[in-house]
């Protein structure tokens, strides 16, 4: 609007003034054009007011469905607490069953594991550094006897070694993902195994095959199982090694996840056997041994 006004000034004079020619005027009329023009192309550009986001009014399909989501993170805040209500102290399962020690390391192991999009590379290169830290704590369990030696500078060194007479049993399949970390700390360790299945029609387990060292009644057995959901597979094993003549109190179970239920059950029918695991959580990660065999 400002560019505009001198041209109709000088417009409305033109017939007025005296001295103003028709030569003039054609002069006149190219500054204007040309004022009018630097007038135009230096005027700065003019941008629309956008309105703020906040500022927009949602729409019938842009307003939030607060309804659904209130009621999502209703039902997820009761799943968990209907959780935490299954969950117990681990003095209420007995004096021999036992945790390992928890730290960040493990709950991170933990939570690779039982996400569900981990890879199965990663999987199982998670799950077995958390085998090892159980079958490391697991061997604490074993008898130790005191031992002298003589260290390289002729010193004489008071320290411990095992007590000869343990093997170690797996509960196959999954079980079976247990025995390379025992045997990476014990490389000389006999193993046994038991293949238990849950019978098609009853669905209760019975034990299909079970090949022991001759002398595993006089040993100390460390009998691996990573996941217990019921503890019947677990009960149906031990019950095979005791009628192999194996004390309840020599049998070590190492487990890596266990239900309260299950924790329940296999110290109610044991409660002398020693049971170590790294977790005790209403719900189990079931899908271990077929994503460590890459079965699933």
């Amino acid at each position: 609007a400002r560019g505009r006004q001198p041209a109709r000034v000088f417009c409305c004079c033109s017939s007025t003034h005296p001295d103003f020619t028709e030569d003039s005027h054609k002069s006149v009329r190219v500054n204007i054009m040309g004022t009018m023009s630097e007038v135009v192309t230096s005027r700065p550009p003019a941008f629309e007011k956008k309105t703020s986001a906040t500022q927009i009014p949602p729409t019938d399909k842009q307003k939030p469905n607060t309804c659904s989501d209130h009621h999502n993170a209703q039902n997820v805040d009761e799943s968990d607490s209907c959780i935490e209500s299954q969950l117990e102290p681990v003095e209420c399962f007995g004096p021999y069953f036992r945790l390992i020690p928890c730290s960040g390391q493990v709950k991170e192991l933990q939570t690779i594991i039982r996400d569900r999009n981990t890879s199965r590379s990663d999987f199982k290169f998670y799950a077995d550094r958390l085998i090892r830290l159980v079958v490391e704590e697991g061997l604490n369990q074993l008898p130790y006897s005191d031992c002298s030696i003589t260290t390289p500078t002729g010193c004489q060194y008071q320290g411990l070694q095992f007590v000869k007479g343990n093997c170690g049993v797996s509960i196959v399949r999954s079980g079976e993902a247990m025995e390379q970390g025992l045997r990476s700390c014990c490389r000389s360790i006999r193993l046994g195994k038991i293949l238990v299945e849950s019978d098609l029609e009853t669905h209760e387990a019975r034990v299909v095959y079970a090949k022991f060292p001759e002398d595993i009644s006089q040993r100390k057995v460390l009998l691996m199982y990573p996941i217990m959901s019921s503890g019947n597979t677990v009960i149906k094993a031990v019950n095979v090694l005791q009628e192999h003549a194996v004390d309840e109190e020599n049998i070590i179970l190492l487990n890596l996840f266990s239900t309260p239920a299950a924790a329940r059950t296999i110290t109610s029918a044991f409660p002398k056997m020693h049971i170590l695991t790294s977790e005790v959580h209403p719900v189990a990660p079931n899908h271990f041994g077929q994503k460590y065999f890459g079965t699933d």
